[in-house]
C-alpha cells in the first residue's frame, strides 16, 4: 500500500538534489556560448545565494506538476532551476538594506552580508537573467512555442504585476500598517504566491496539458502560495530564529499587516486547514497523479520553517 507522505518526503529530497546538481552545472566557472568571462567574485556571490539550501520547494512544485502529464523529473529540474534562480534573485535583492535589511538567510549570512552591498545587487541581476538563459535552451523543452510560453509566465509572475510589485506594494505597507484584507491578499498573491503559482502552471506547460488541466494547476498554485504565505506568518509569530534560519517577527516589529494582525492567531490557523481542502478539491481531477501533490500542500500548510 502507497505511502503518499513518506513519498512525497523522499521525493522532496531526491528533487532538491536534482536541482542543486543542475544549478552547479548552470554556475559553473566555465563560460557558456556567447558569454565573454565569469568575473570569479560574482559567481562565489551567486553560489553562496543560489547552492546549498533550501527546500527548492518551487522547483518540486514544477517537476511534481509536469509529472502528471509524464514529464521526467530529470528534464523538468531544468526549467524548476530557472524558477529558482528567480527566487533566489529575489532573496538577495529582498534581504538588502534599502528592502527587508536582513543578516540571516537559511541559517547563514545573507550576500551582501557575506560579501557586499554592490556585489549582492549584481548576483541577484545576474541570476535573473540567468533564468531566462536557461528558459531559452533546447535542452529545457525542444518545442520554441513551449519555451516562449514558460518565458512569458515567469517573466509576468516575476515582474511588476507580480512578485517585484508585491515587494513594492511591502515597502508602502510599512509606512501604512493598517490595510484591509484584501489589500494584504493581493500583496501576498504578488510578493510571495506568484512563484508559487507559476511553479505549477509551469510543470502544465512543459506537459502540452489542456487549457482546462491548466487552469487547475493554476488555481492549485494560487491556493498553495496564499497558504505559504500563511503559514509563514504563523511561524513568524510561533516559531524562532534558530529553526527558521532567518529573523522572526520581523512584521510584527514593523508594524506591517498581516492576516494574523487582523484576525489573530487561531482564526489565521483555520484559514489554513479551510485552503489545504480548497487545493485538495482543485486537484481531485487527476485522482492519485495528484498525491505527492497533496501531500506538497499539506507540508506547505503544516512546515515547521
Amino acid at each position: 500500500m502507497s505511502n503518499p507522505e513518506k513519498e512525497f518526503k523522499a521525493l522532496l529530497k531526491s528533487h532538491a538534489t536534482t536541482v542543486e546538481r543542475t544549478l552547479e552545472t548552470f554556475l559553473a566557472d566555465t563560460t557558456f556560448e556567447g558569454e565573454i568571462a565569469r568575473p570569479q567574485r560574482l559567481m562565489q556571490a551567486m553560489s553562496h545565494a543560489a547552492l546549498d539550501g533550501g527546500k527548492r520547494l518551487r522547483p518540486f512544485l514544477v517537476m511534481e506538476s509536469a509529472a502528471i502529464f509524464g514529464i521526467s523529473p530529470q528534464q523538468a529540474a531544468i526549467a524548476g532551476s530557472a524558477l529558482e534562480c528567480i527566487h533566489c534573485y529575489s532573496l538577495v535583492h529582498d534581504d538588502l538594506p534599502a528592502m527587508d535589511d536582513d543578516d540571516l538567510r537559511r541559517g547563514k549570512p545573507t550576500t551582501h552580508k557575506a560579501y557586499d552591498e554592490a556585489t549582492a545587487i549584481l548576483a541577484g541581476d545576474a541570476l535573473l537573467t540567468l533564468a531566462f538563459d536557461i528558459l531559452s535552451r533546447e535542452e529545457t523543452h525542444s518545442a520554441p512555442q513551449t519555451r516562449i510560453e514558460l518565458v512569458k509566465l515567469y517573466a509576468q509572475t516575476a515582474g511588476l504585476g507580480g512578485m517585484v510589485g508585491g515587494q513594492m506594494l511591502d515597502l508602502e505597507a510599512e509606512k501604512q500598517p493598517v490595510i484591509s484584507e484584501r489589500e494584504i491578499l493581493t500583496l501576498q498573491a504578488m510578493k510571495t504566491g506568484a512563484l508559487i503559482r507559476c511553479a505549477c502552471e509551469a510543470g502544465a506547460i512543459l506537459g502540452n496539458a489542456s487549457h482546462e488541466d491548466r487552469q487547475r494547476l493554476h488555481e492549485f498554485g494560487k491556493i498553495i502560495g496564499q497558504a505559504f504565505q500563511l503559514a509563514d506568518d504563523i511561524l513568524d509569530v510561533t516559531s524562532d530564529a534558530e529553526t527558521m534560519g532567518k529573523q522572526v517577527a520581523k512584521d510584527a516589529n514593523k508594524g506591517k499587516g498581516t492576516l494574523i494582525s487582523l484576525y489573530g492567531l487561531g482564526v489565521s490557523q483555520q484559514r489554513a486547514k479551510d485552503l489545504l481542502a480548497q487545493a485538495i478539491e482543485t486537484l481531485e481531477p487527476f485522482r492519485e497523479k495528484a498525491d505527492i501533490l497533496i501531500e506538497a500542500a499539506r507540508f506547505t500548510i503544516e512546515r515547521k520553517n
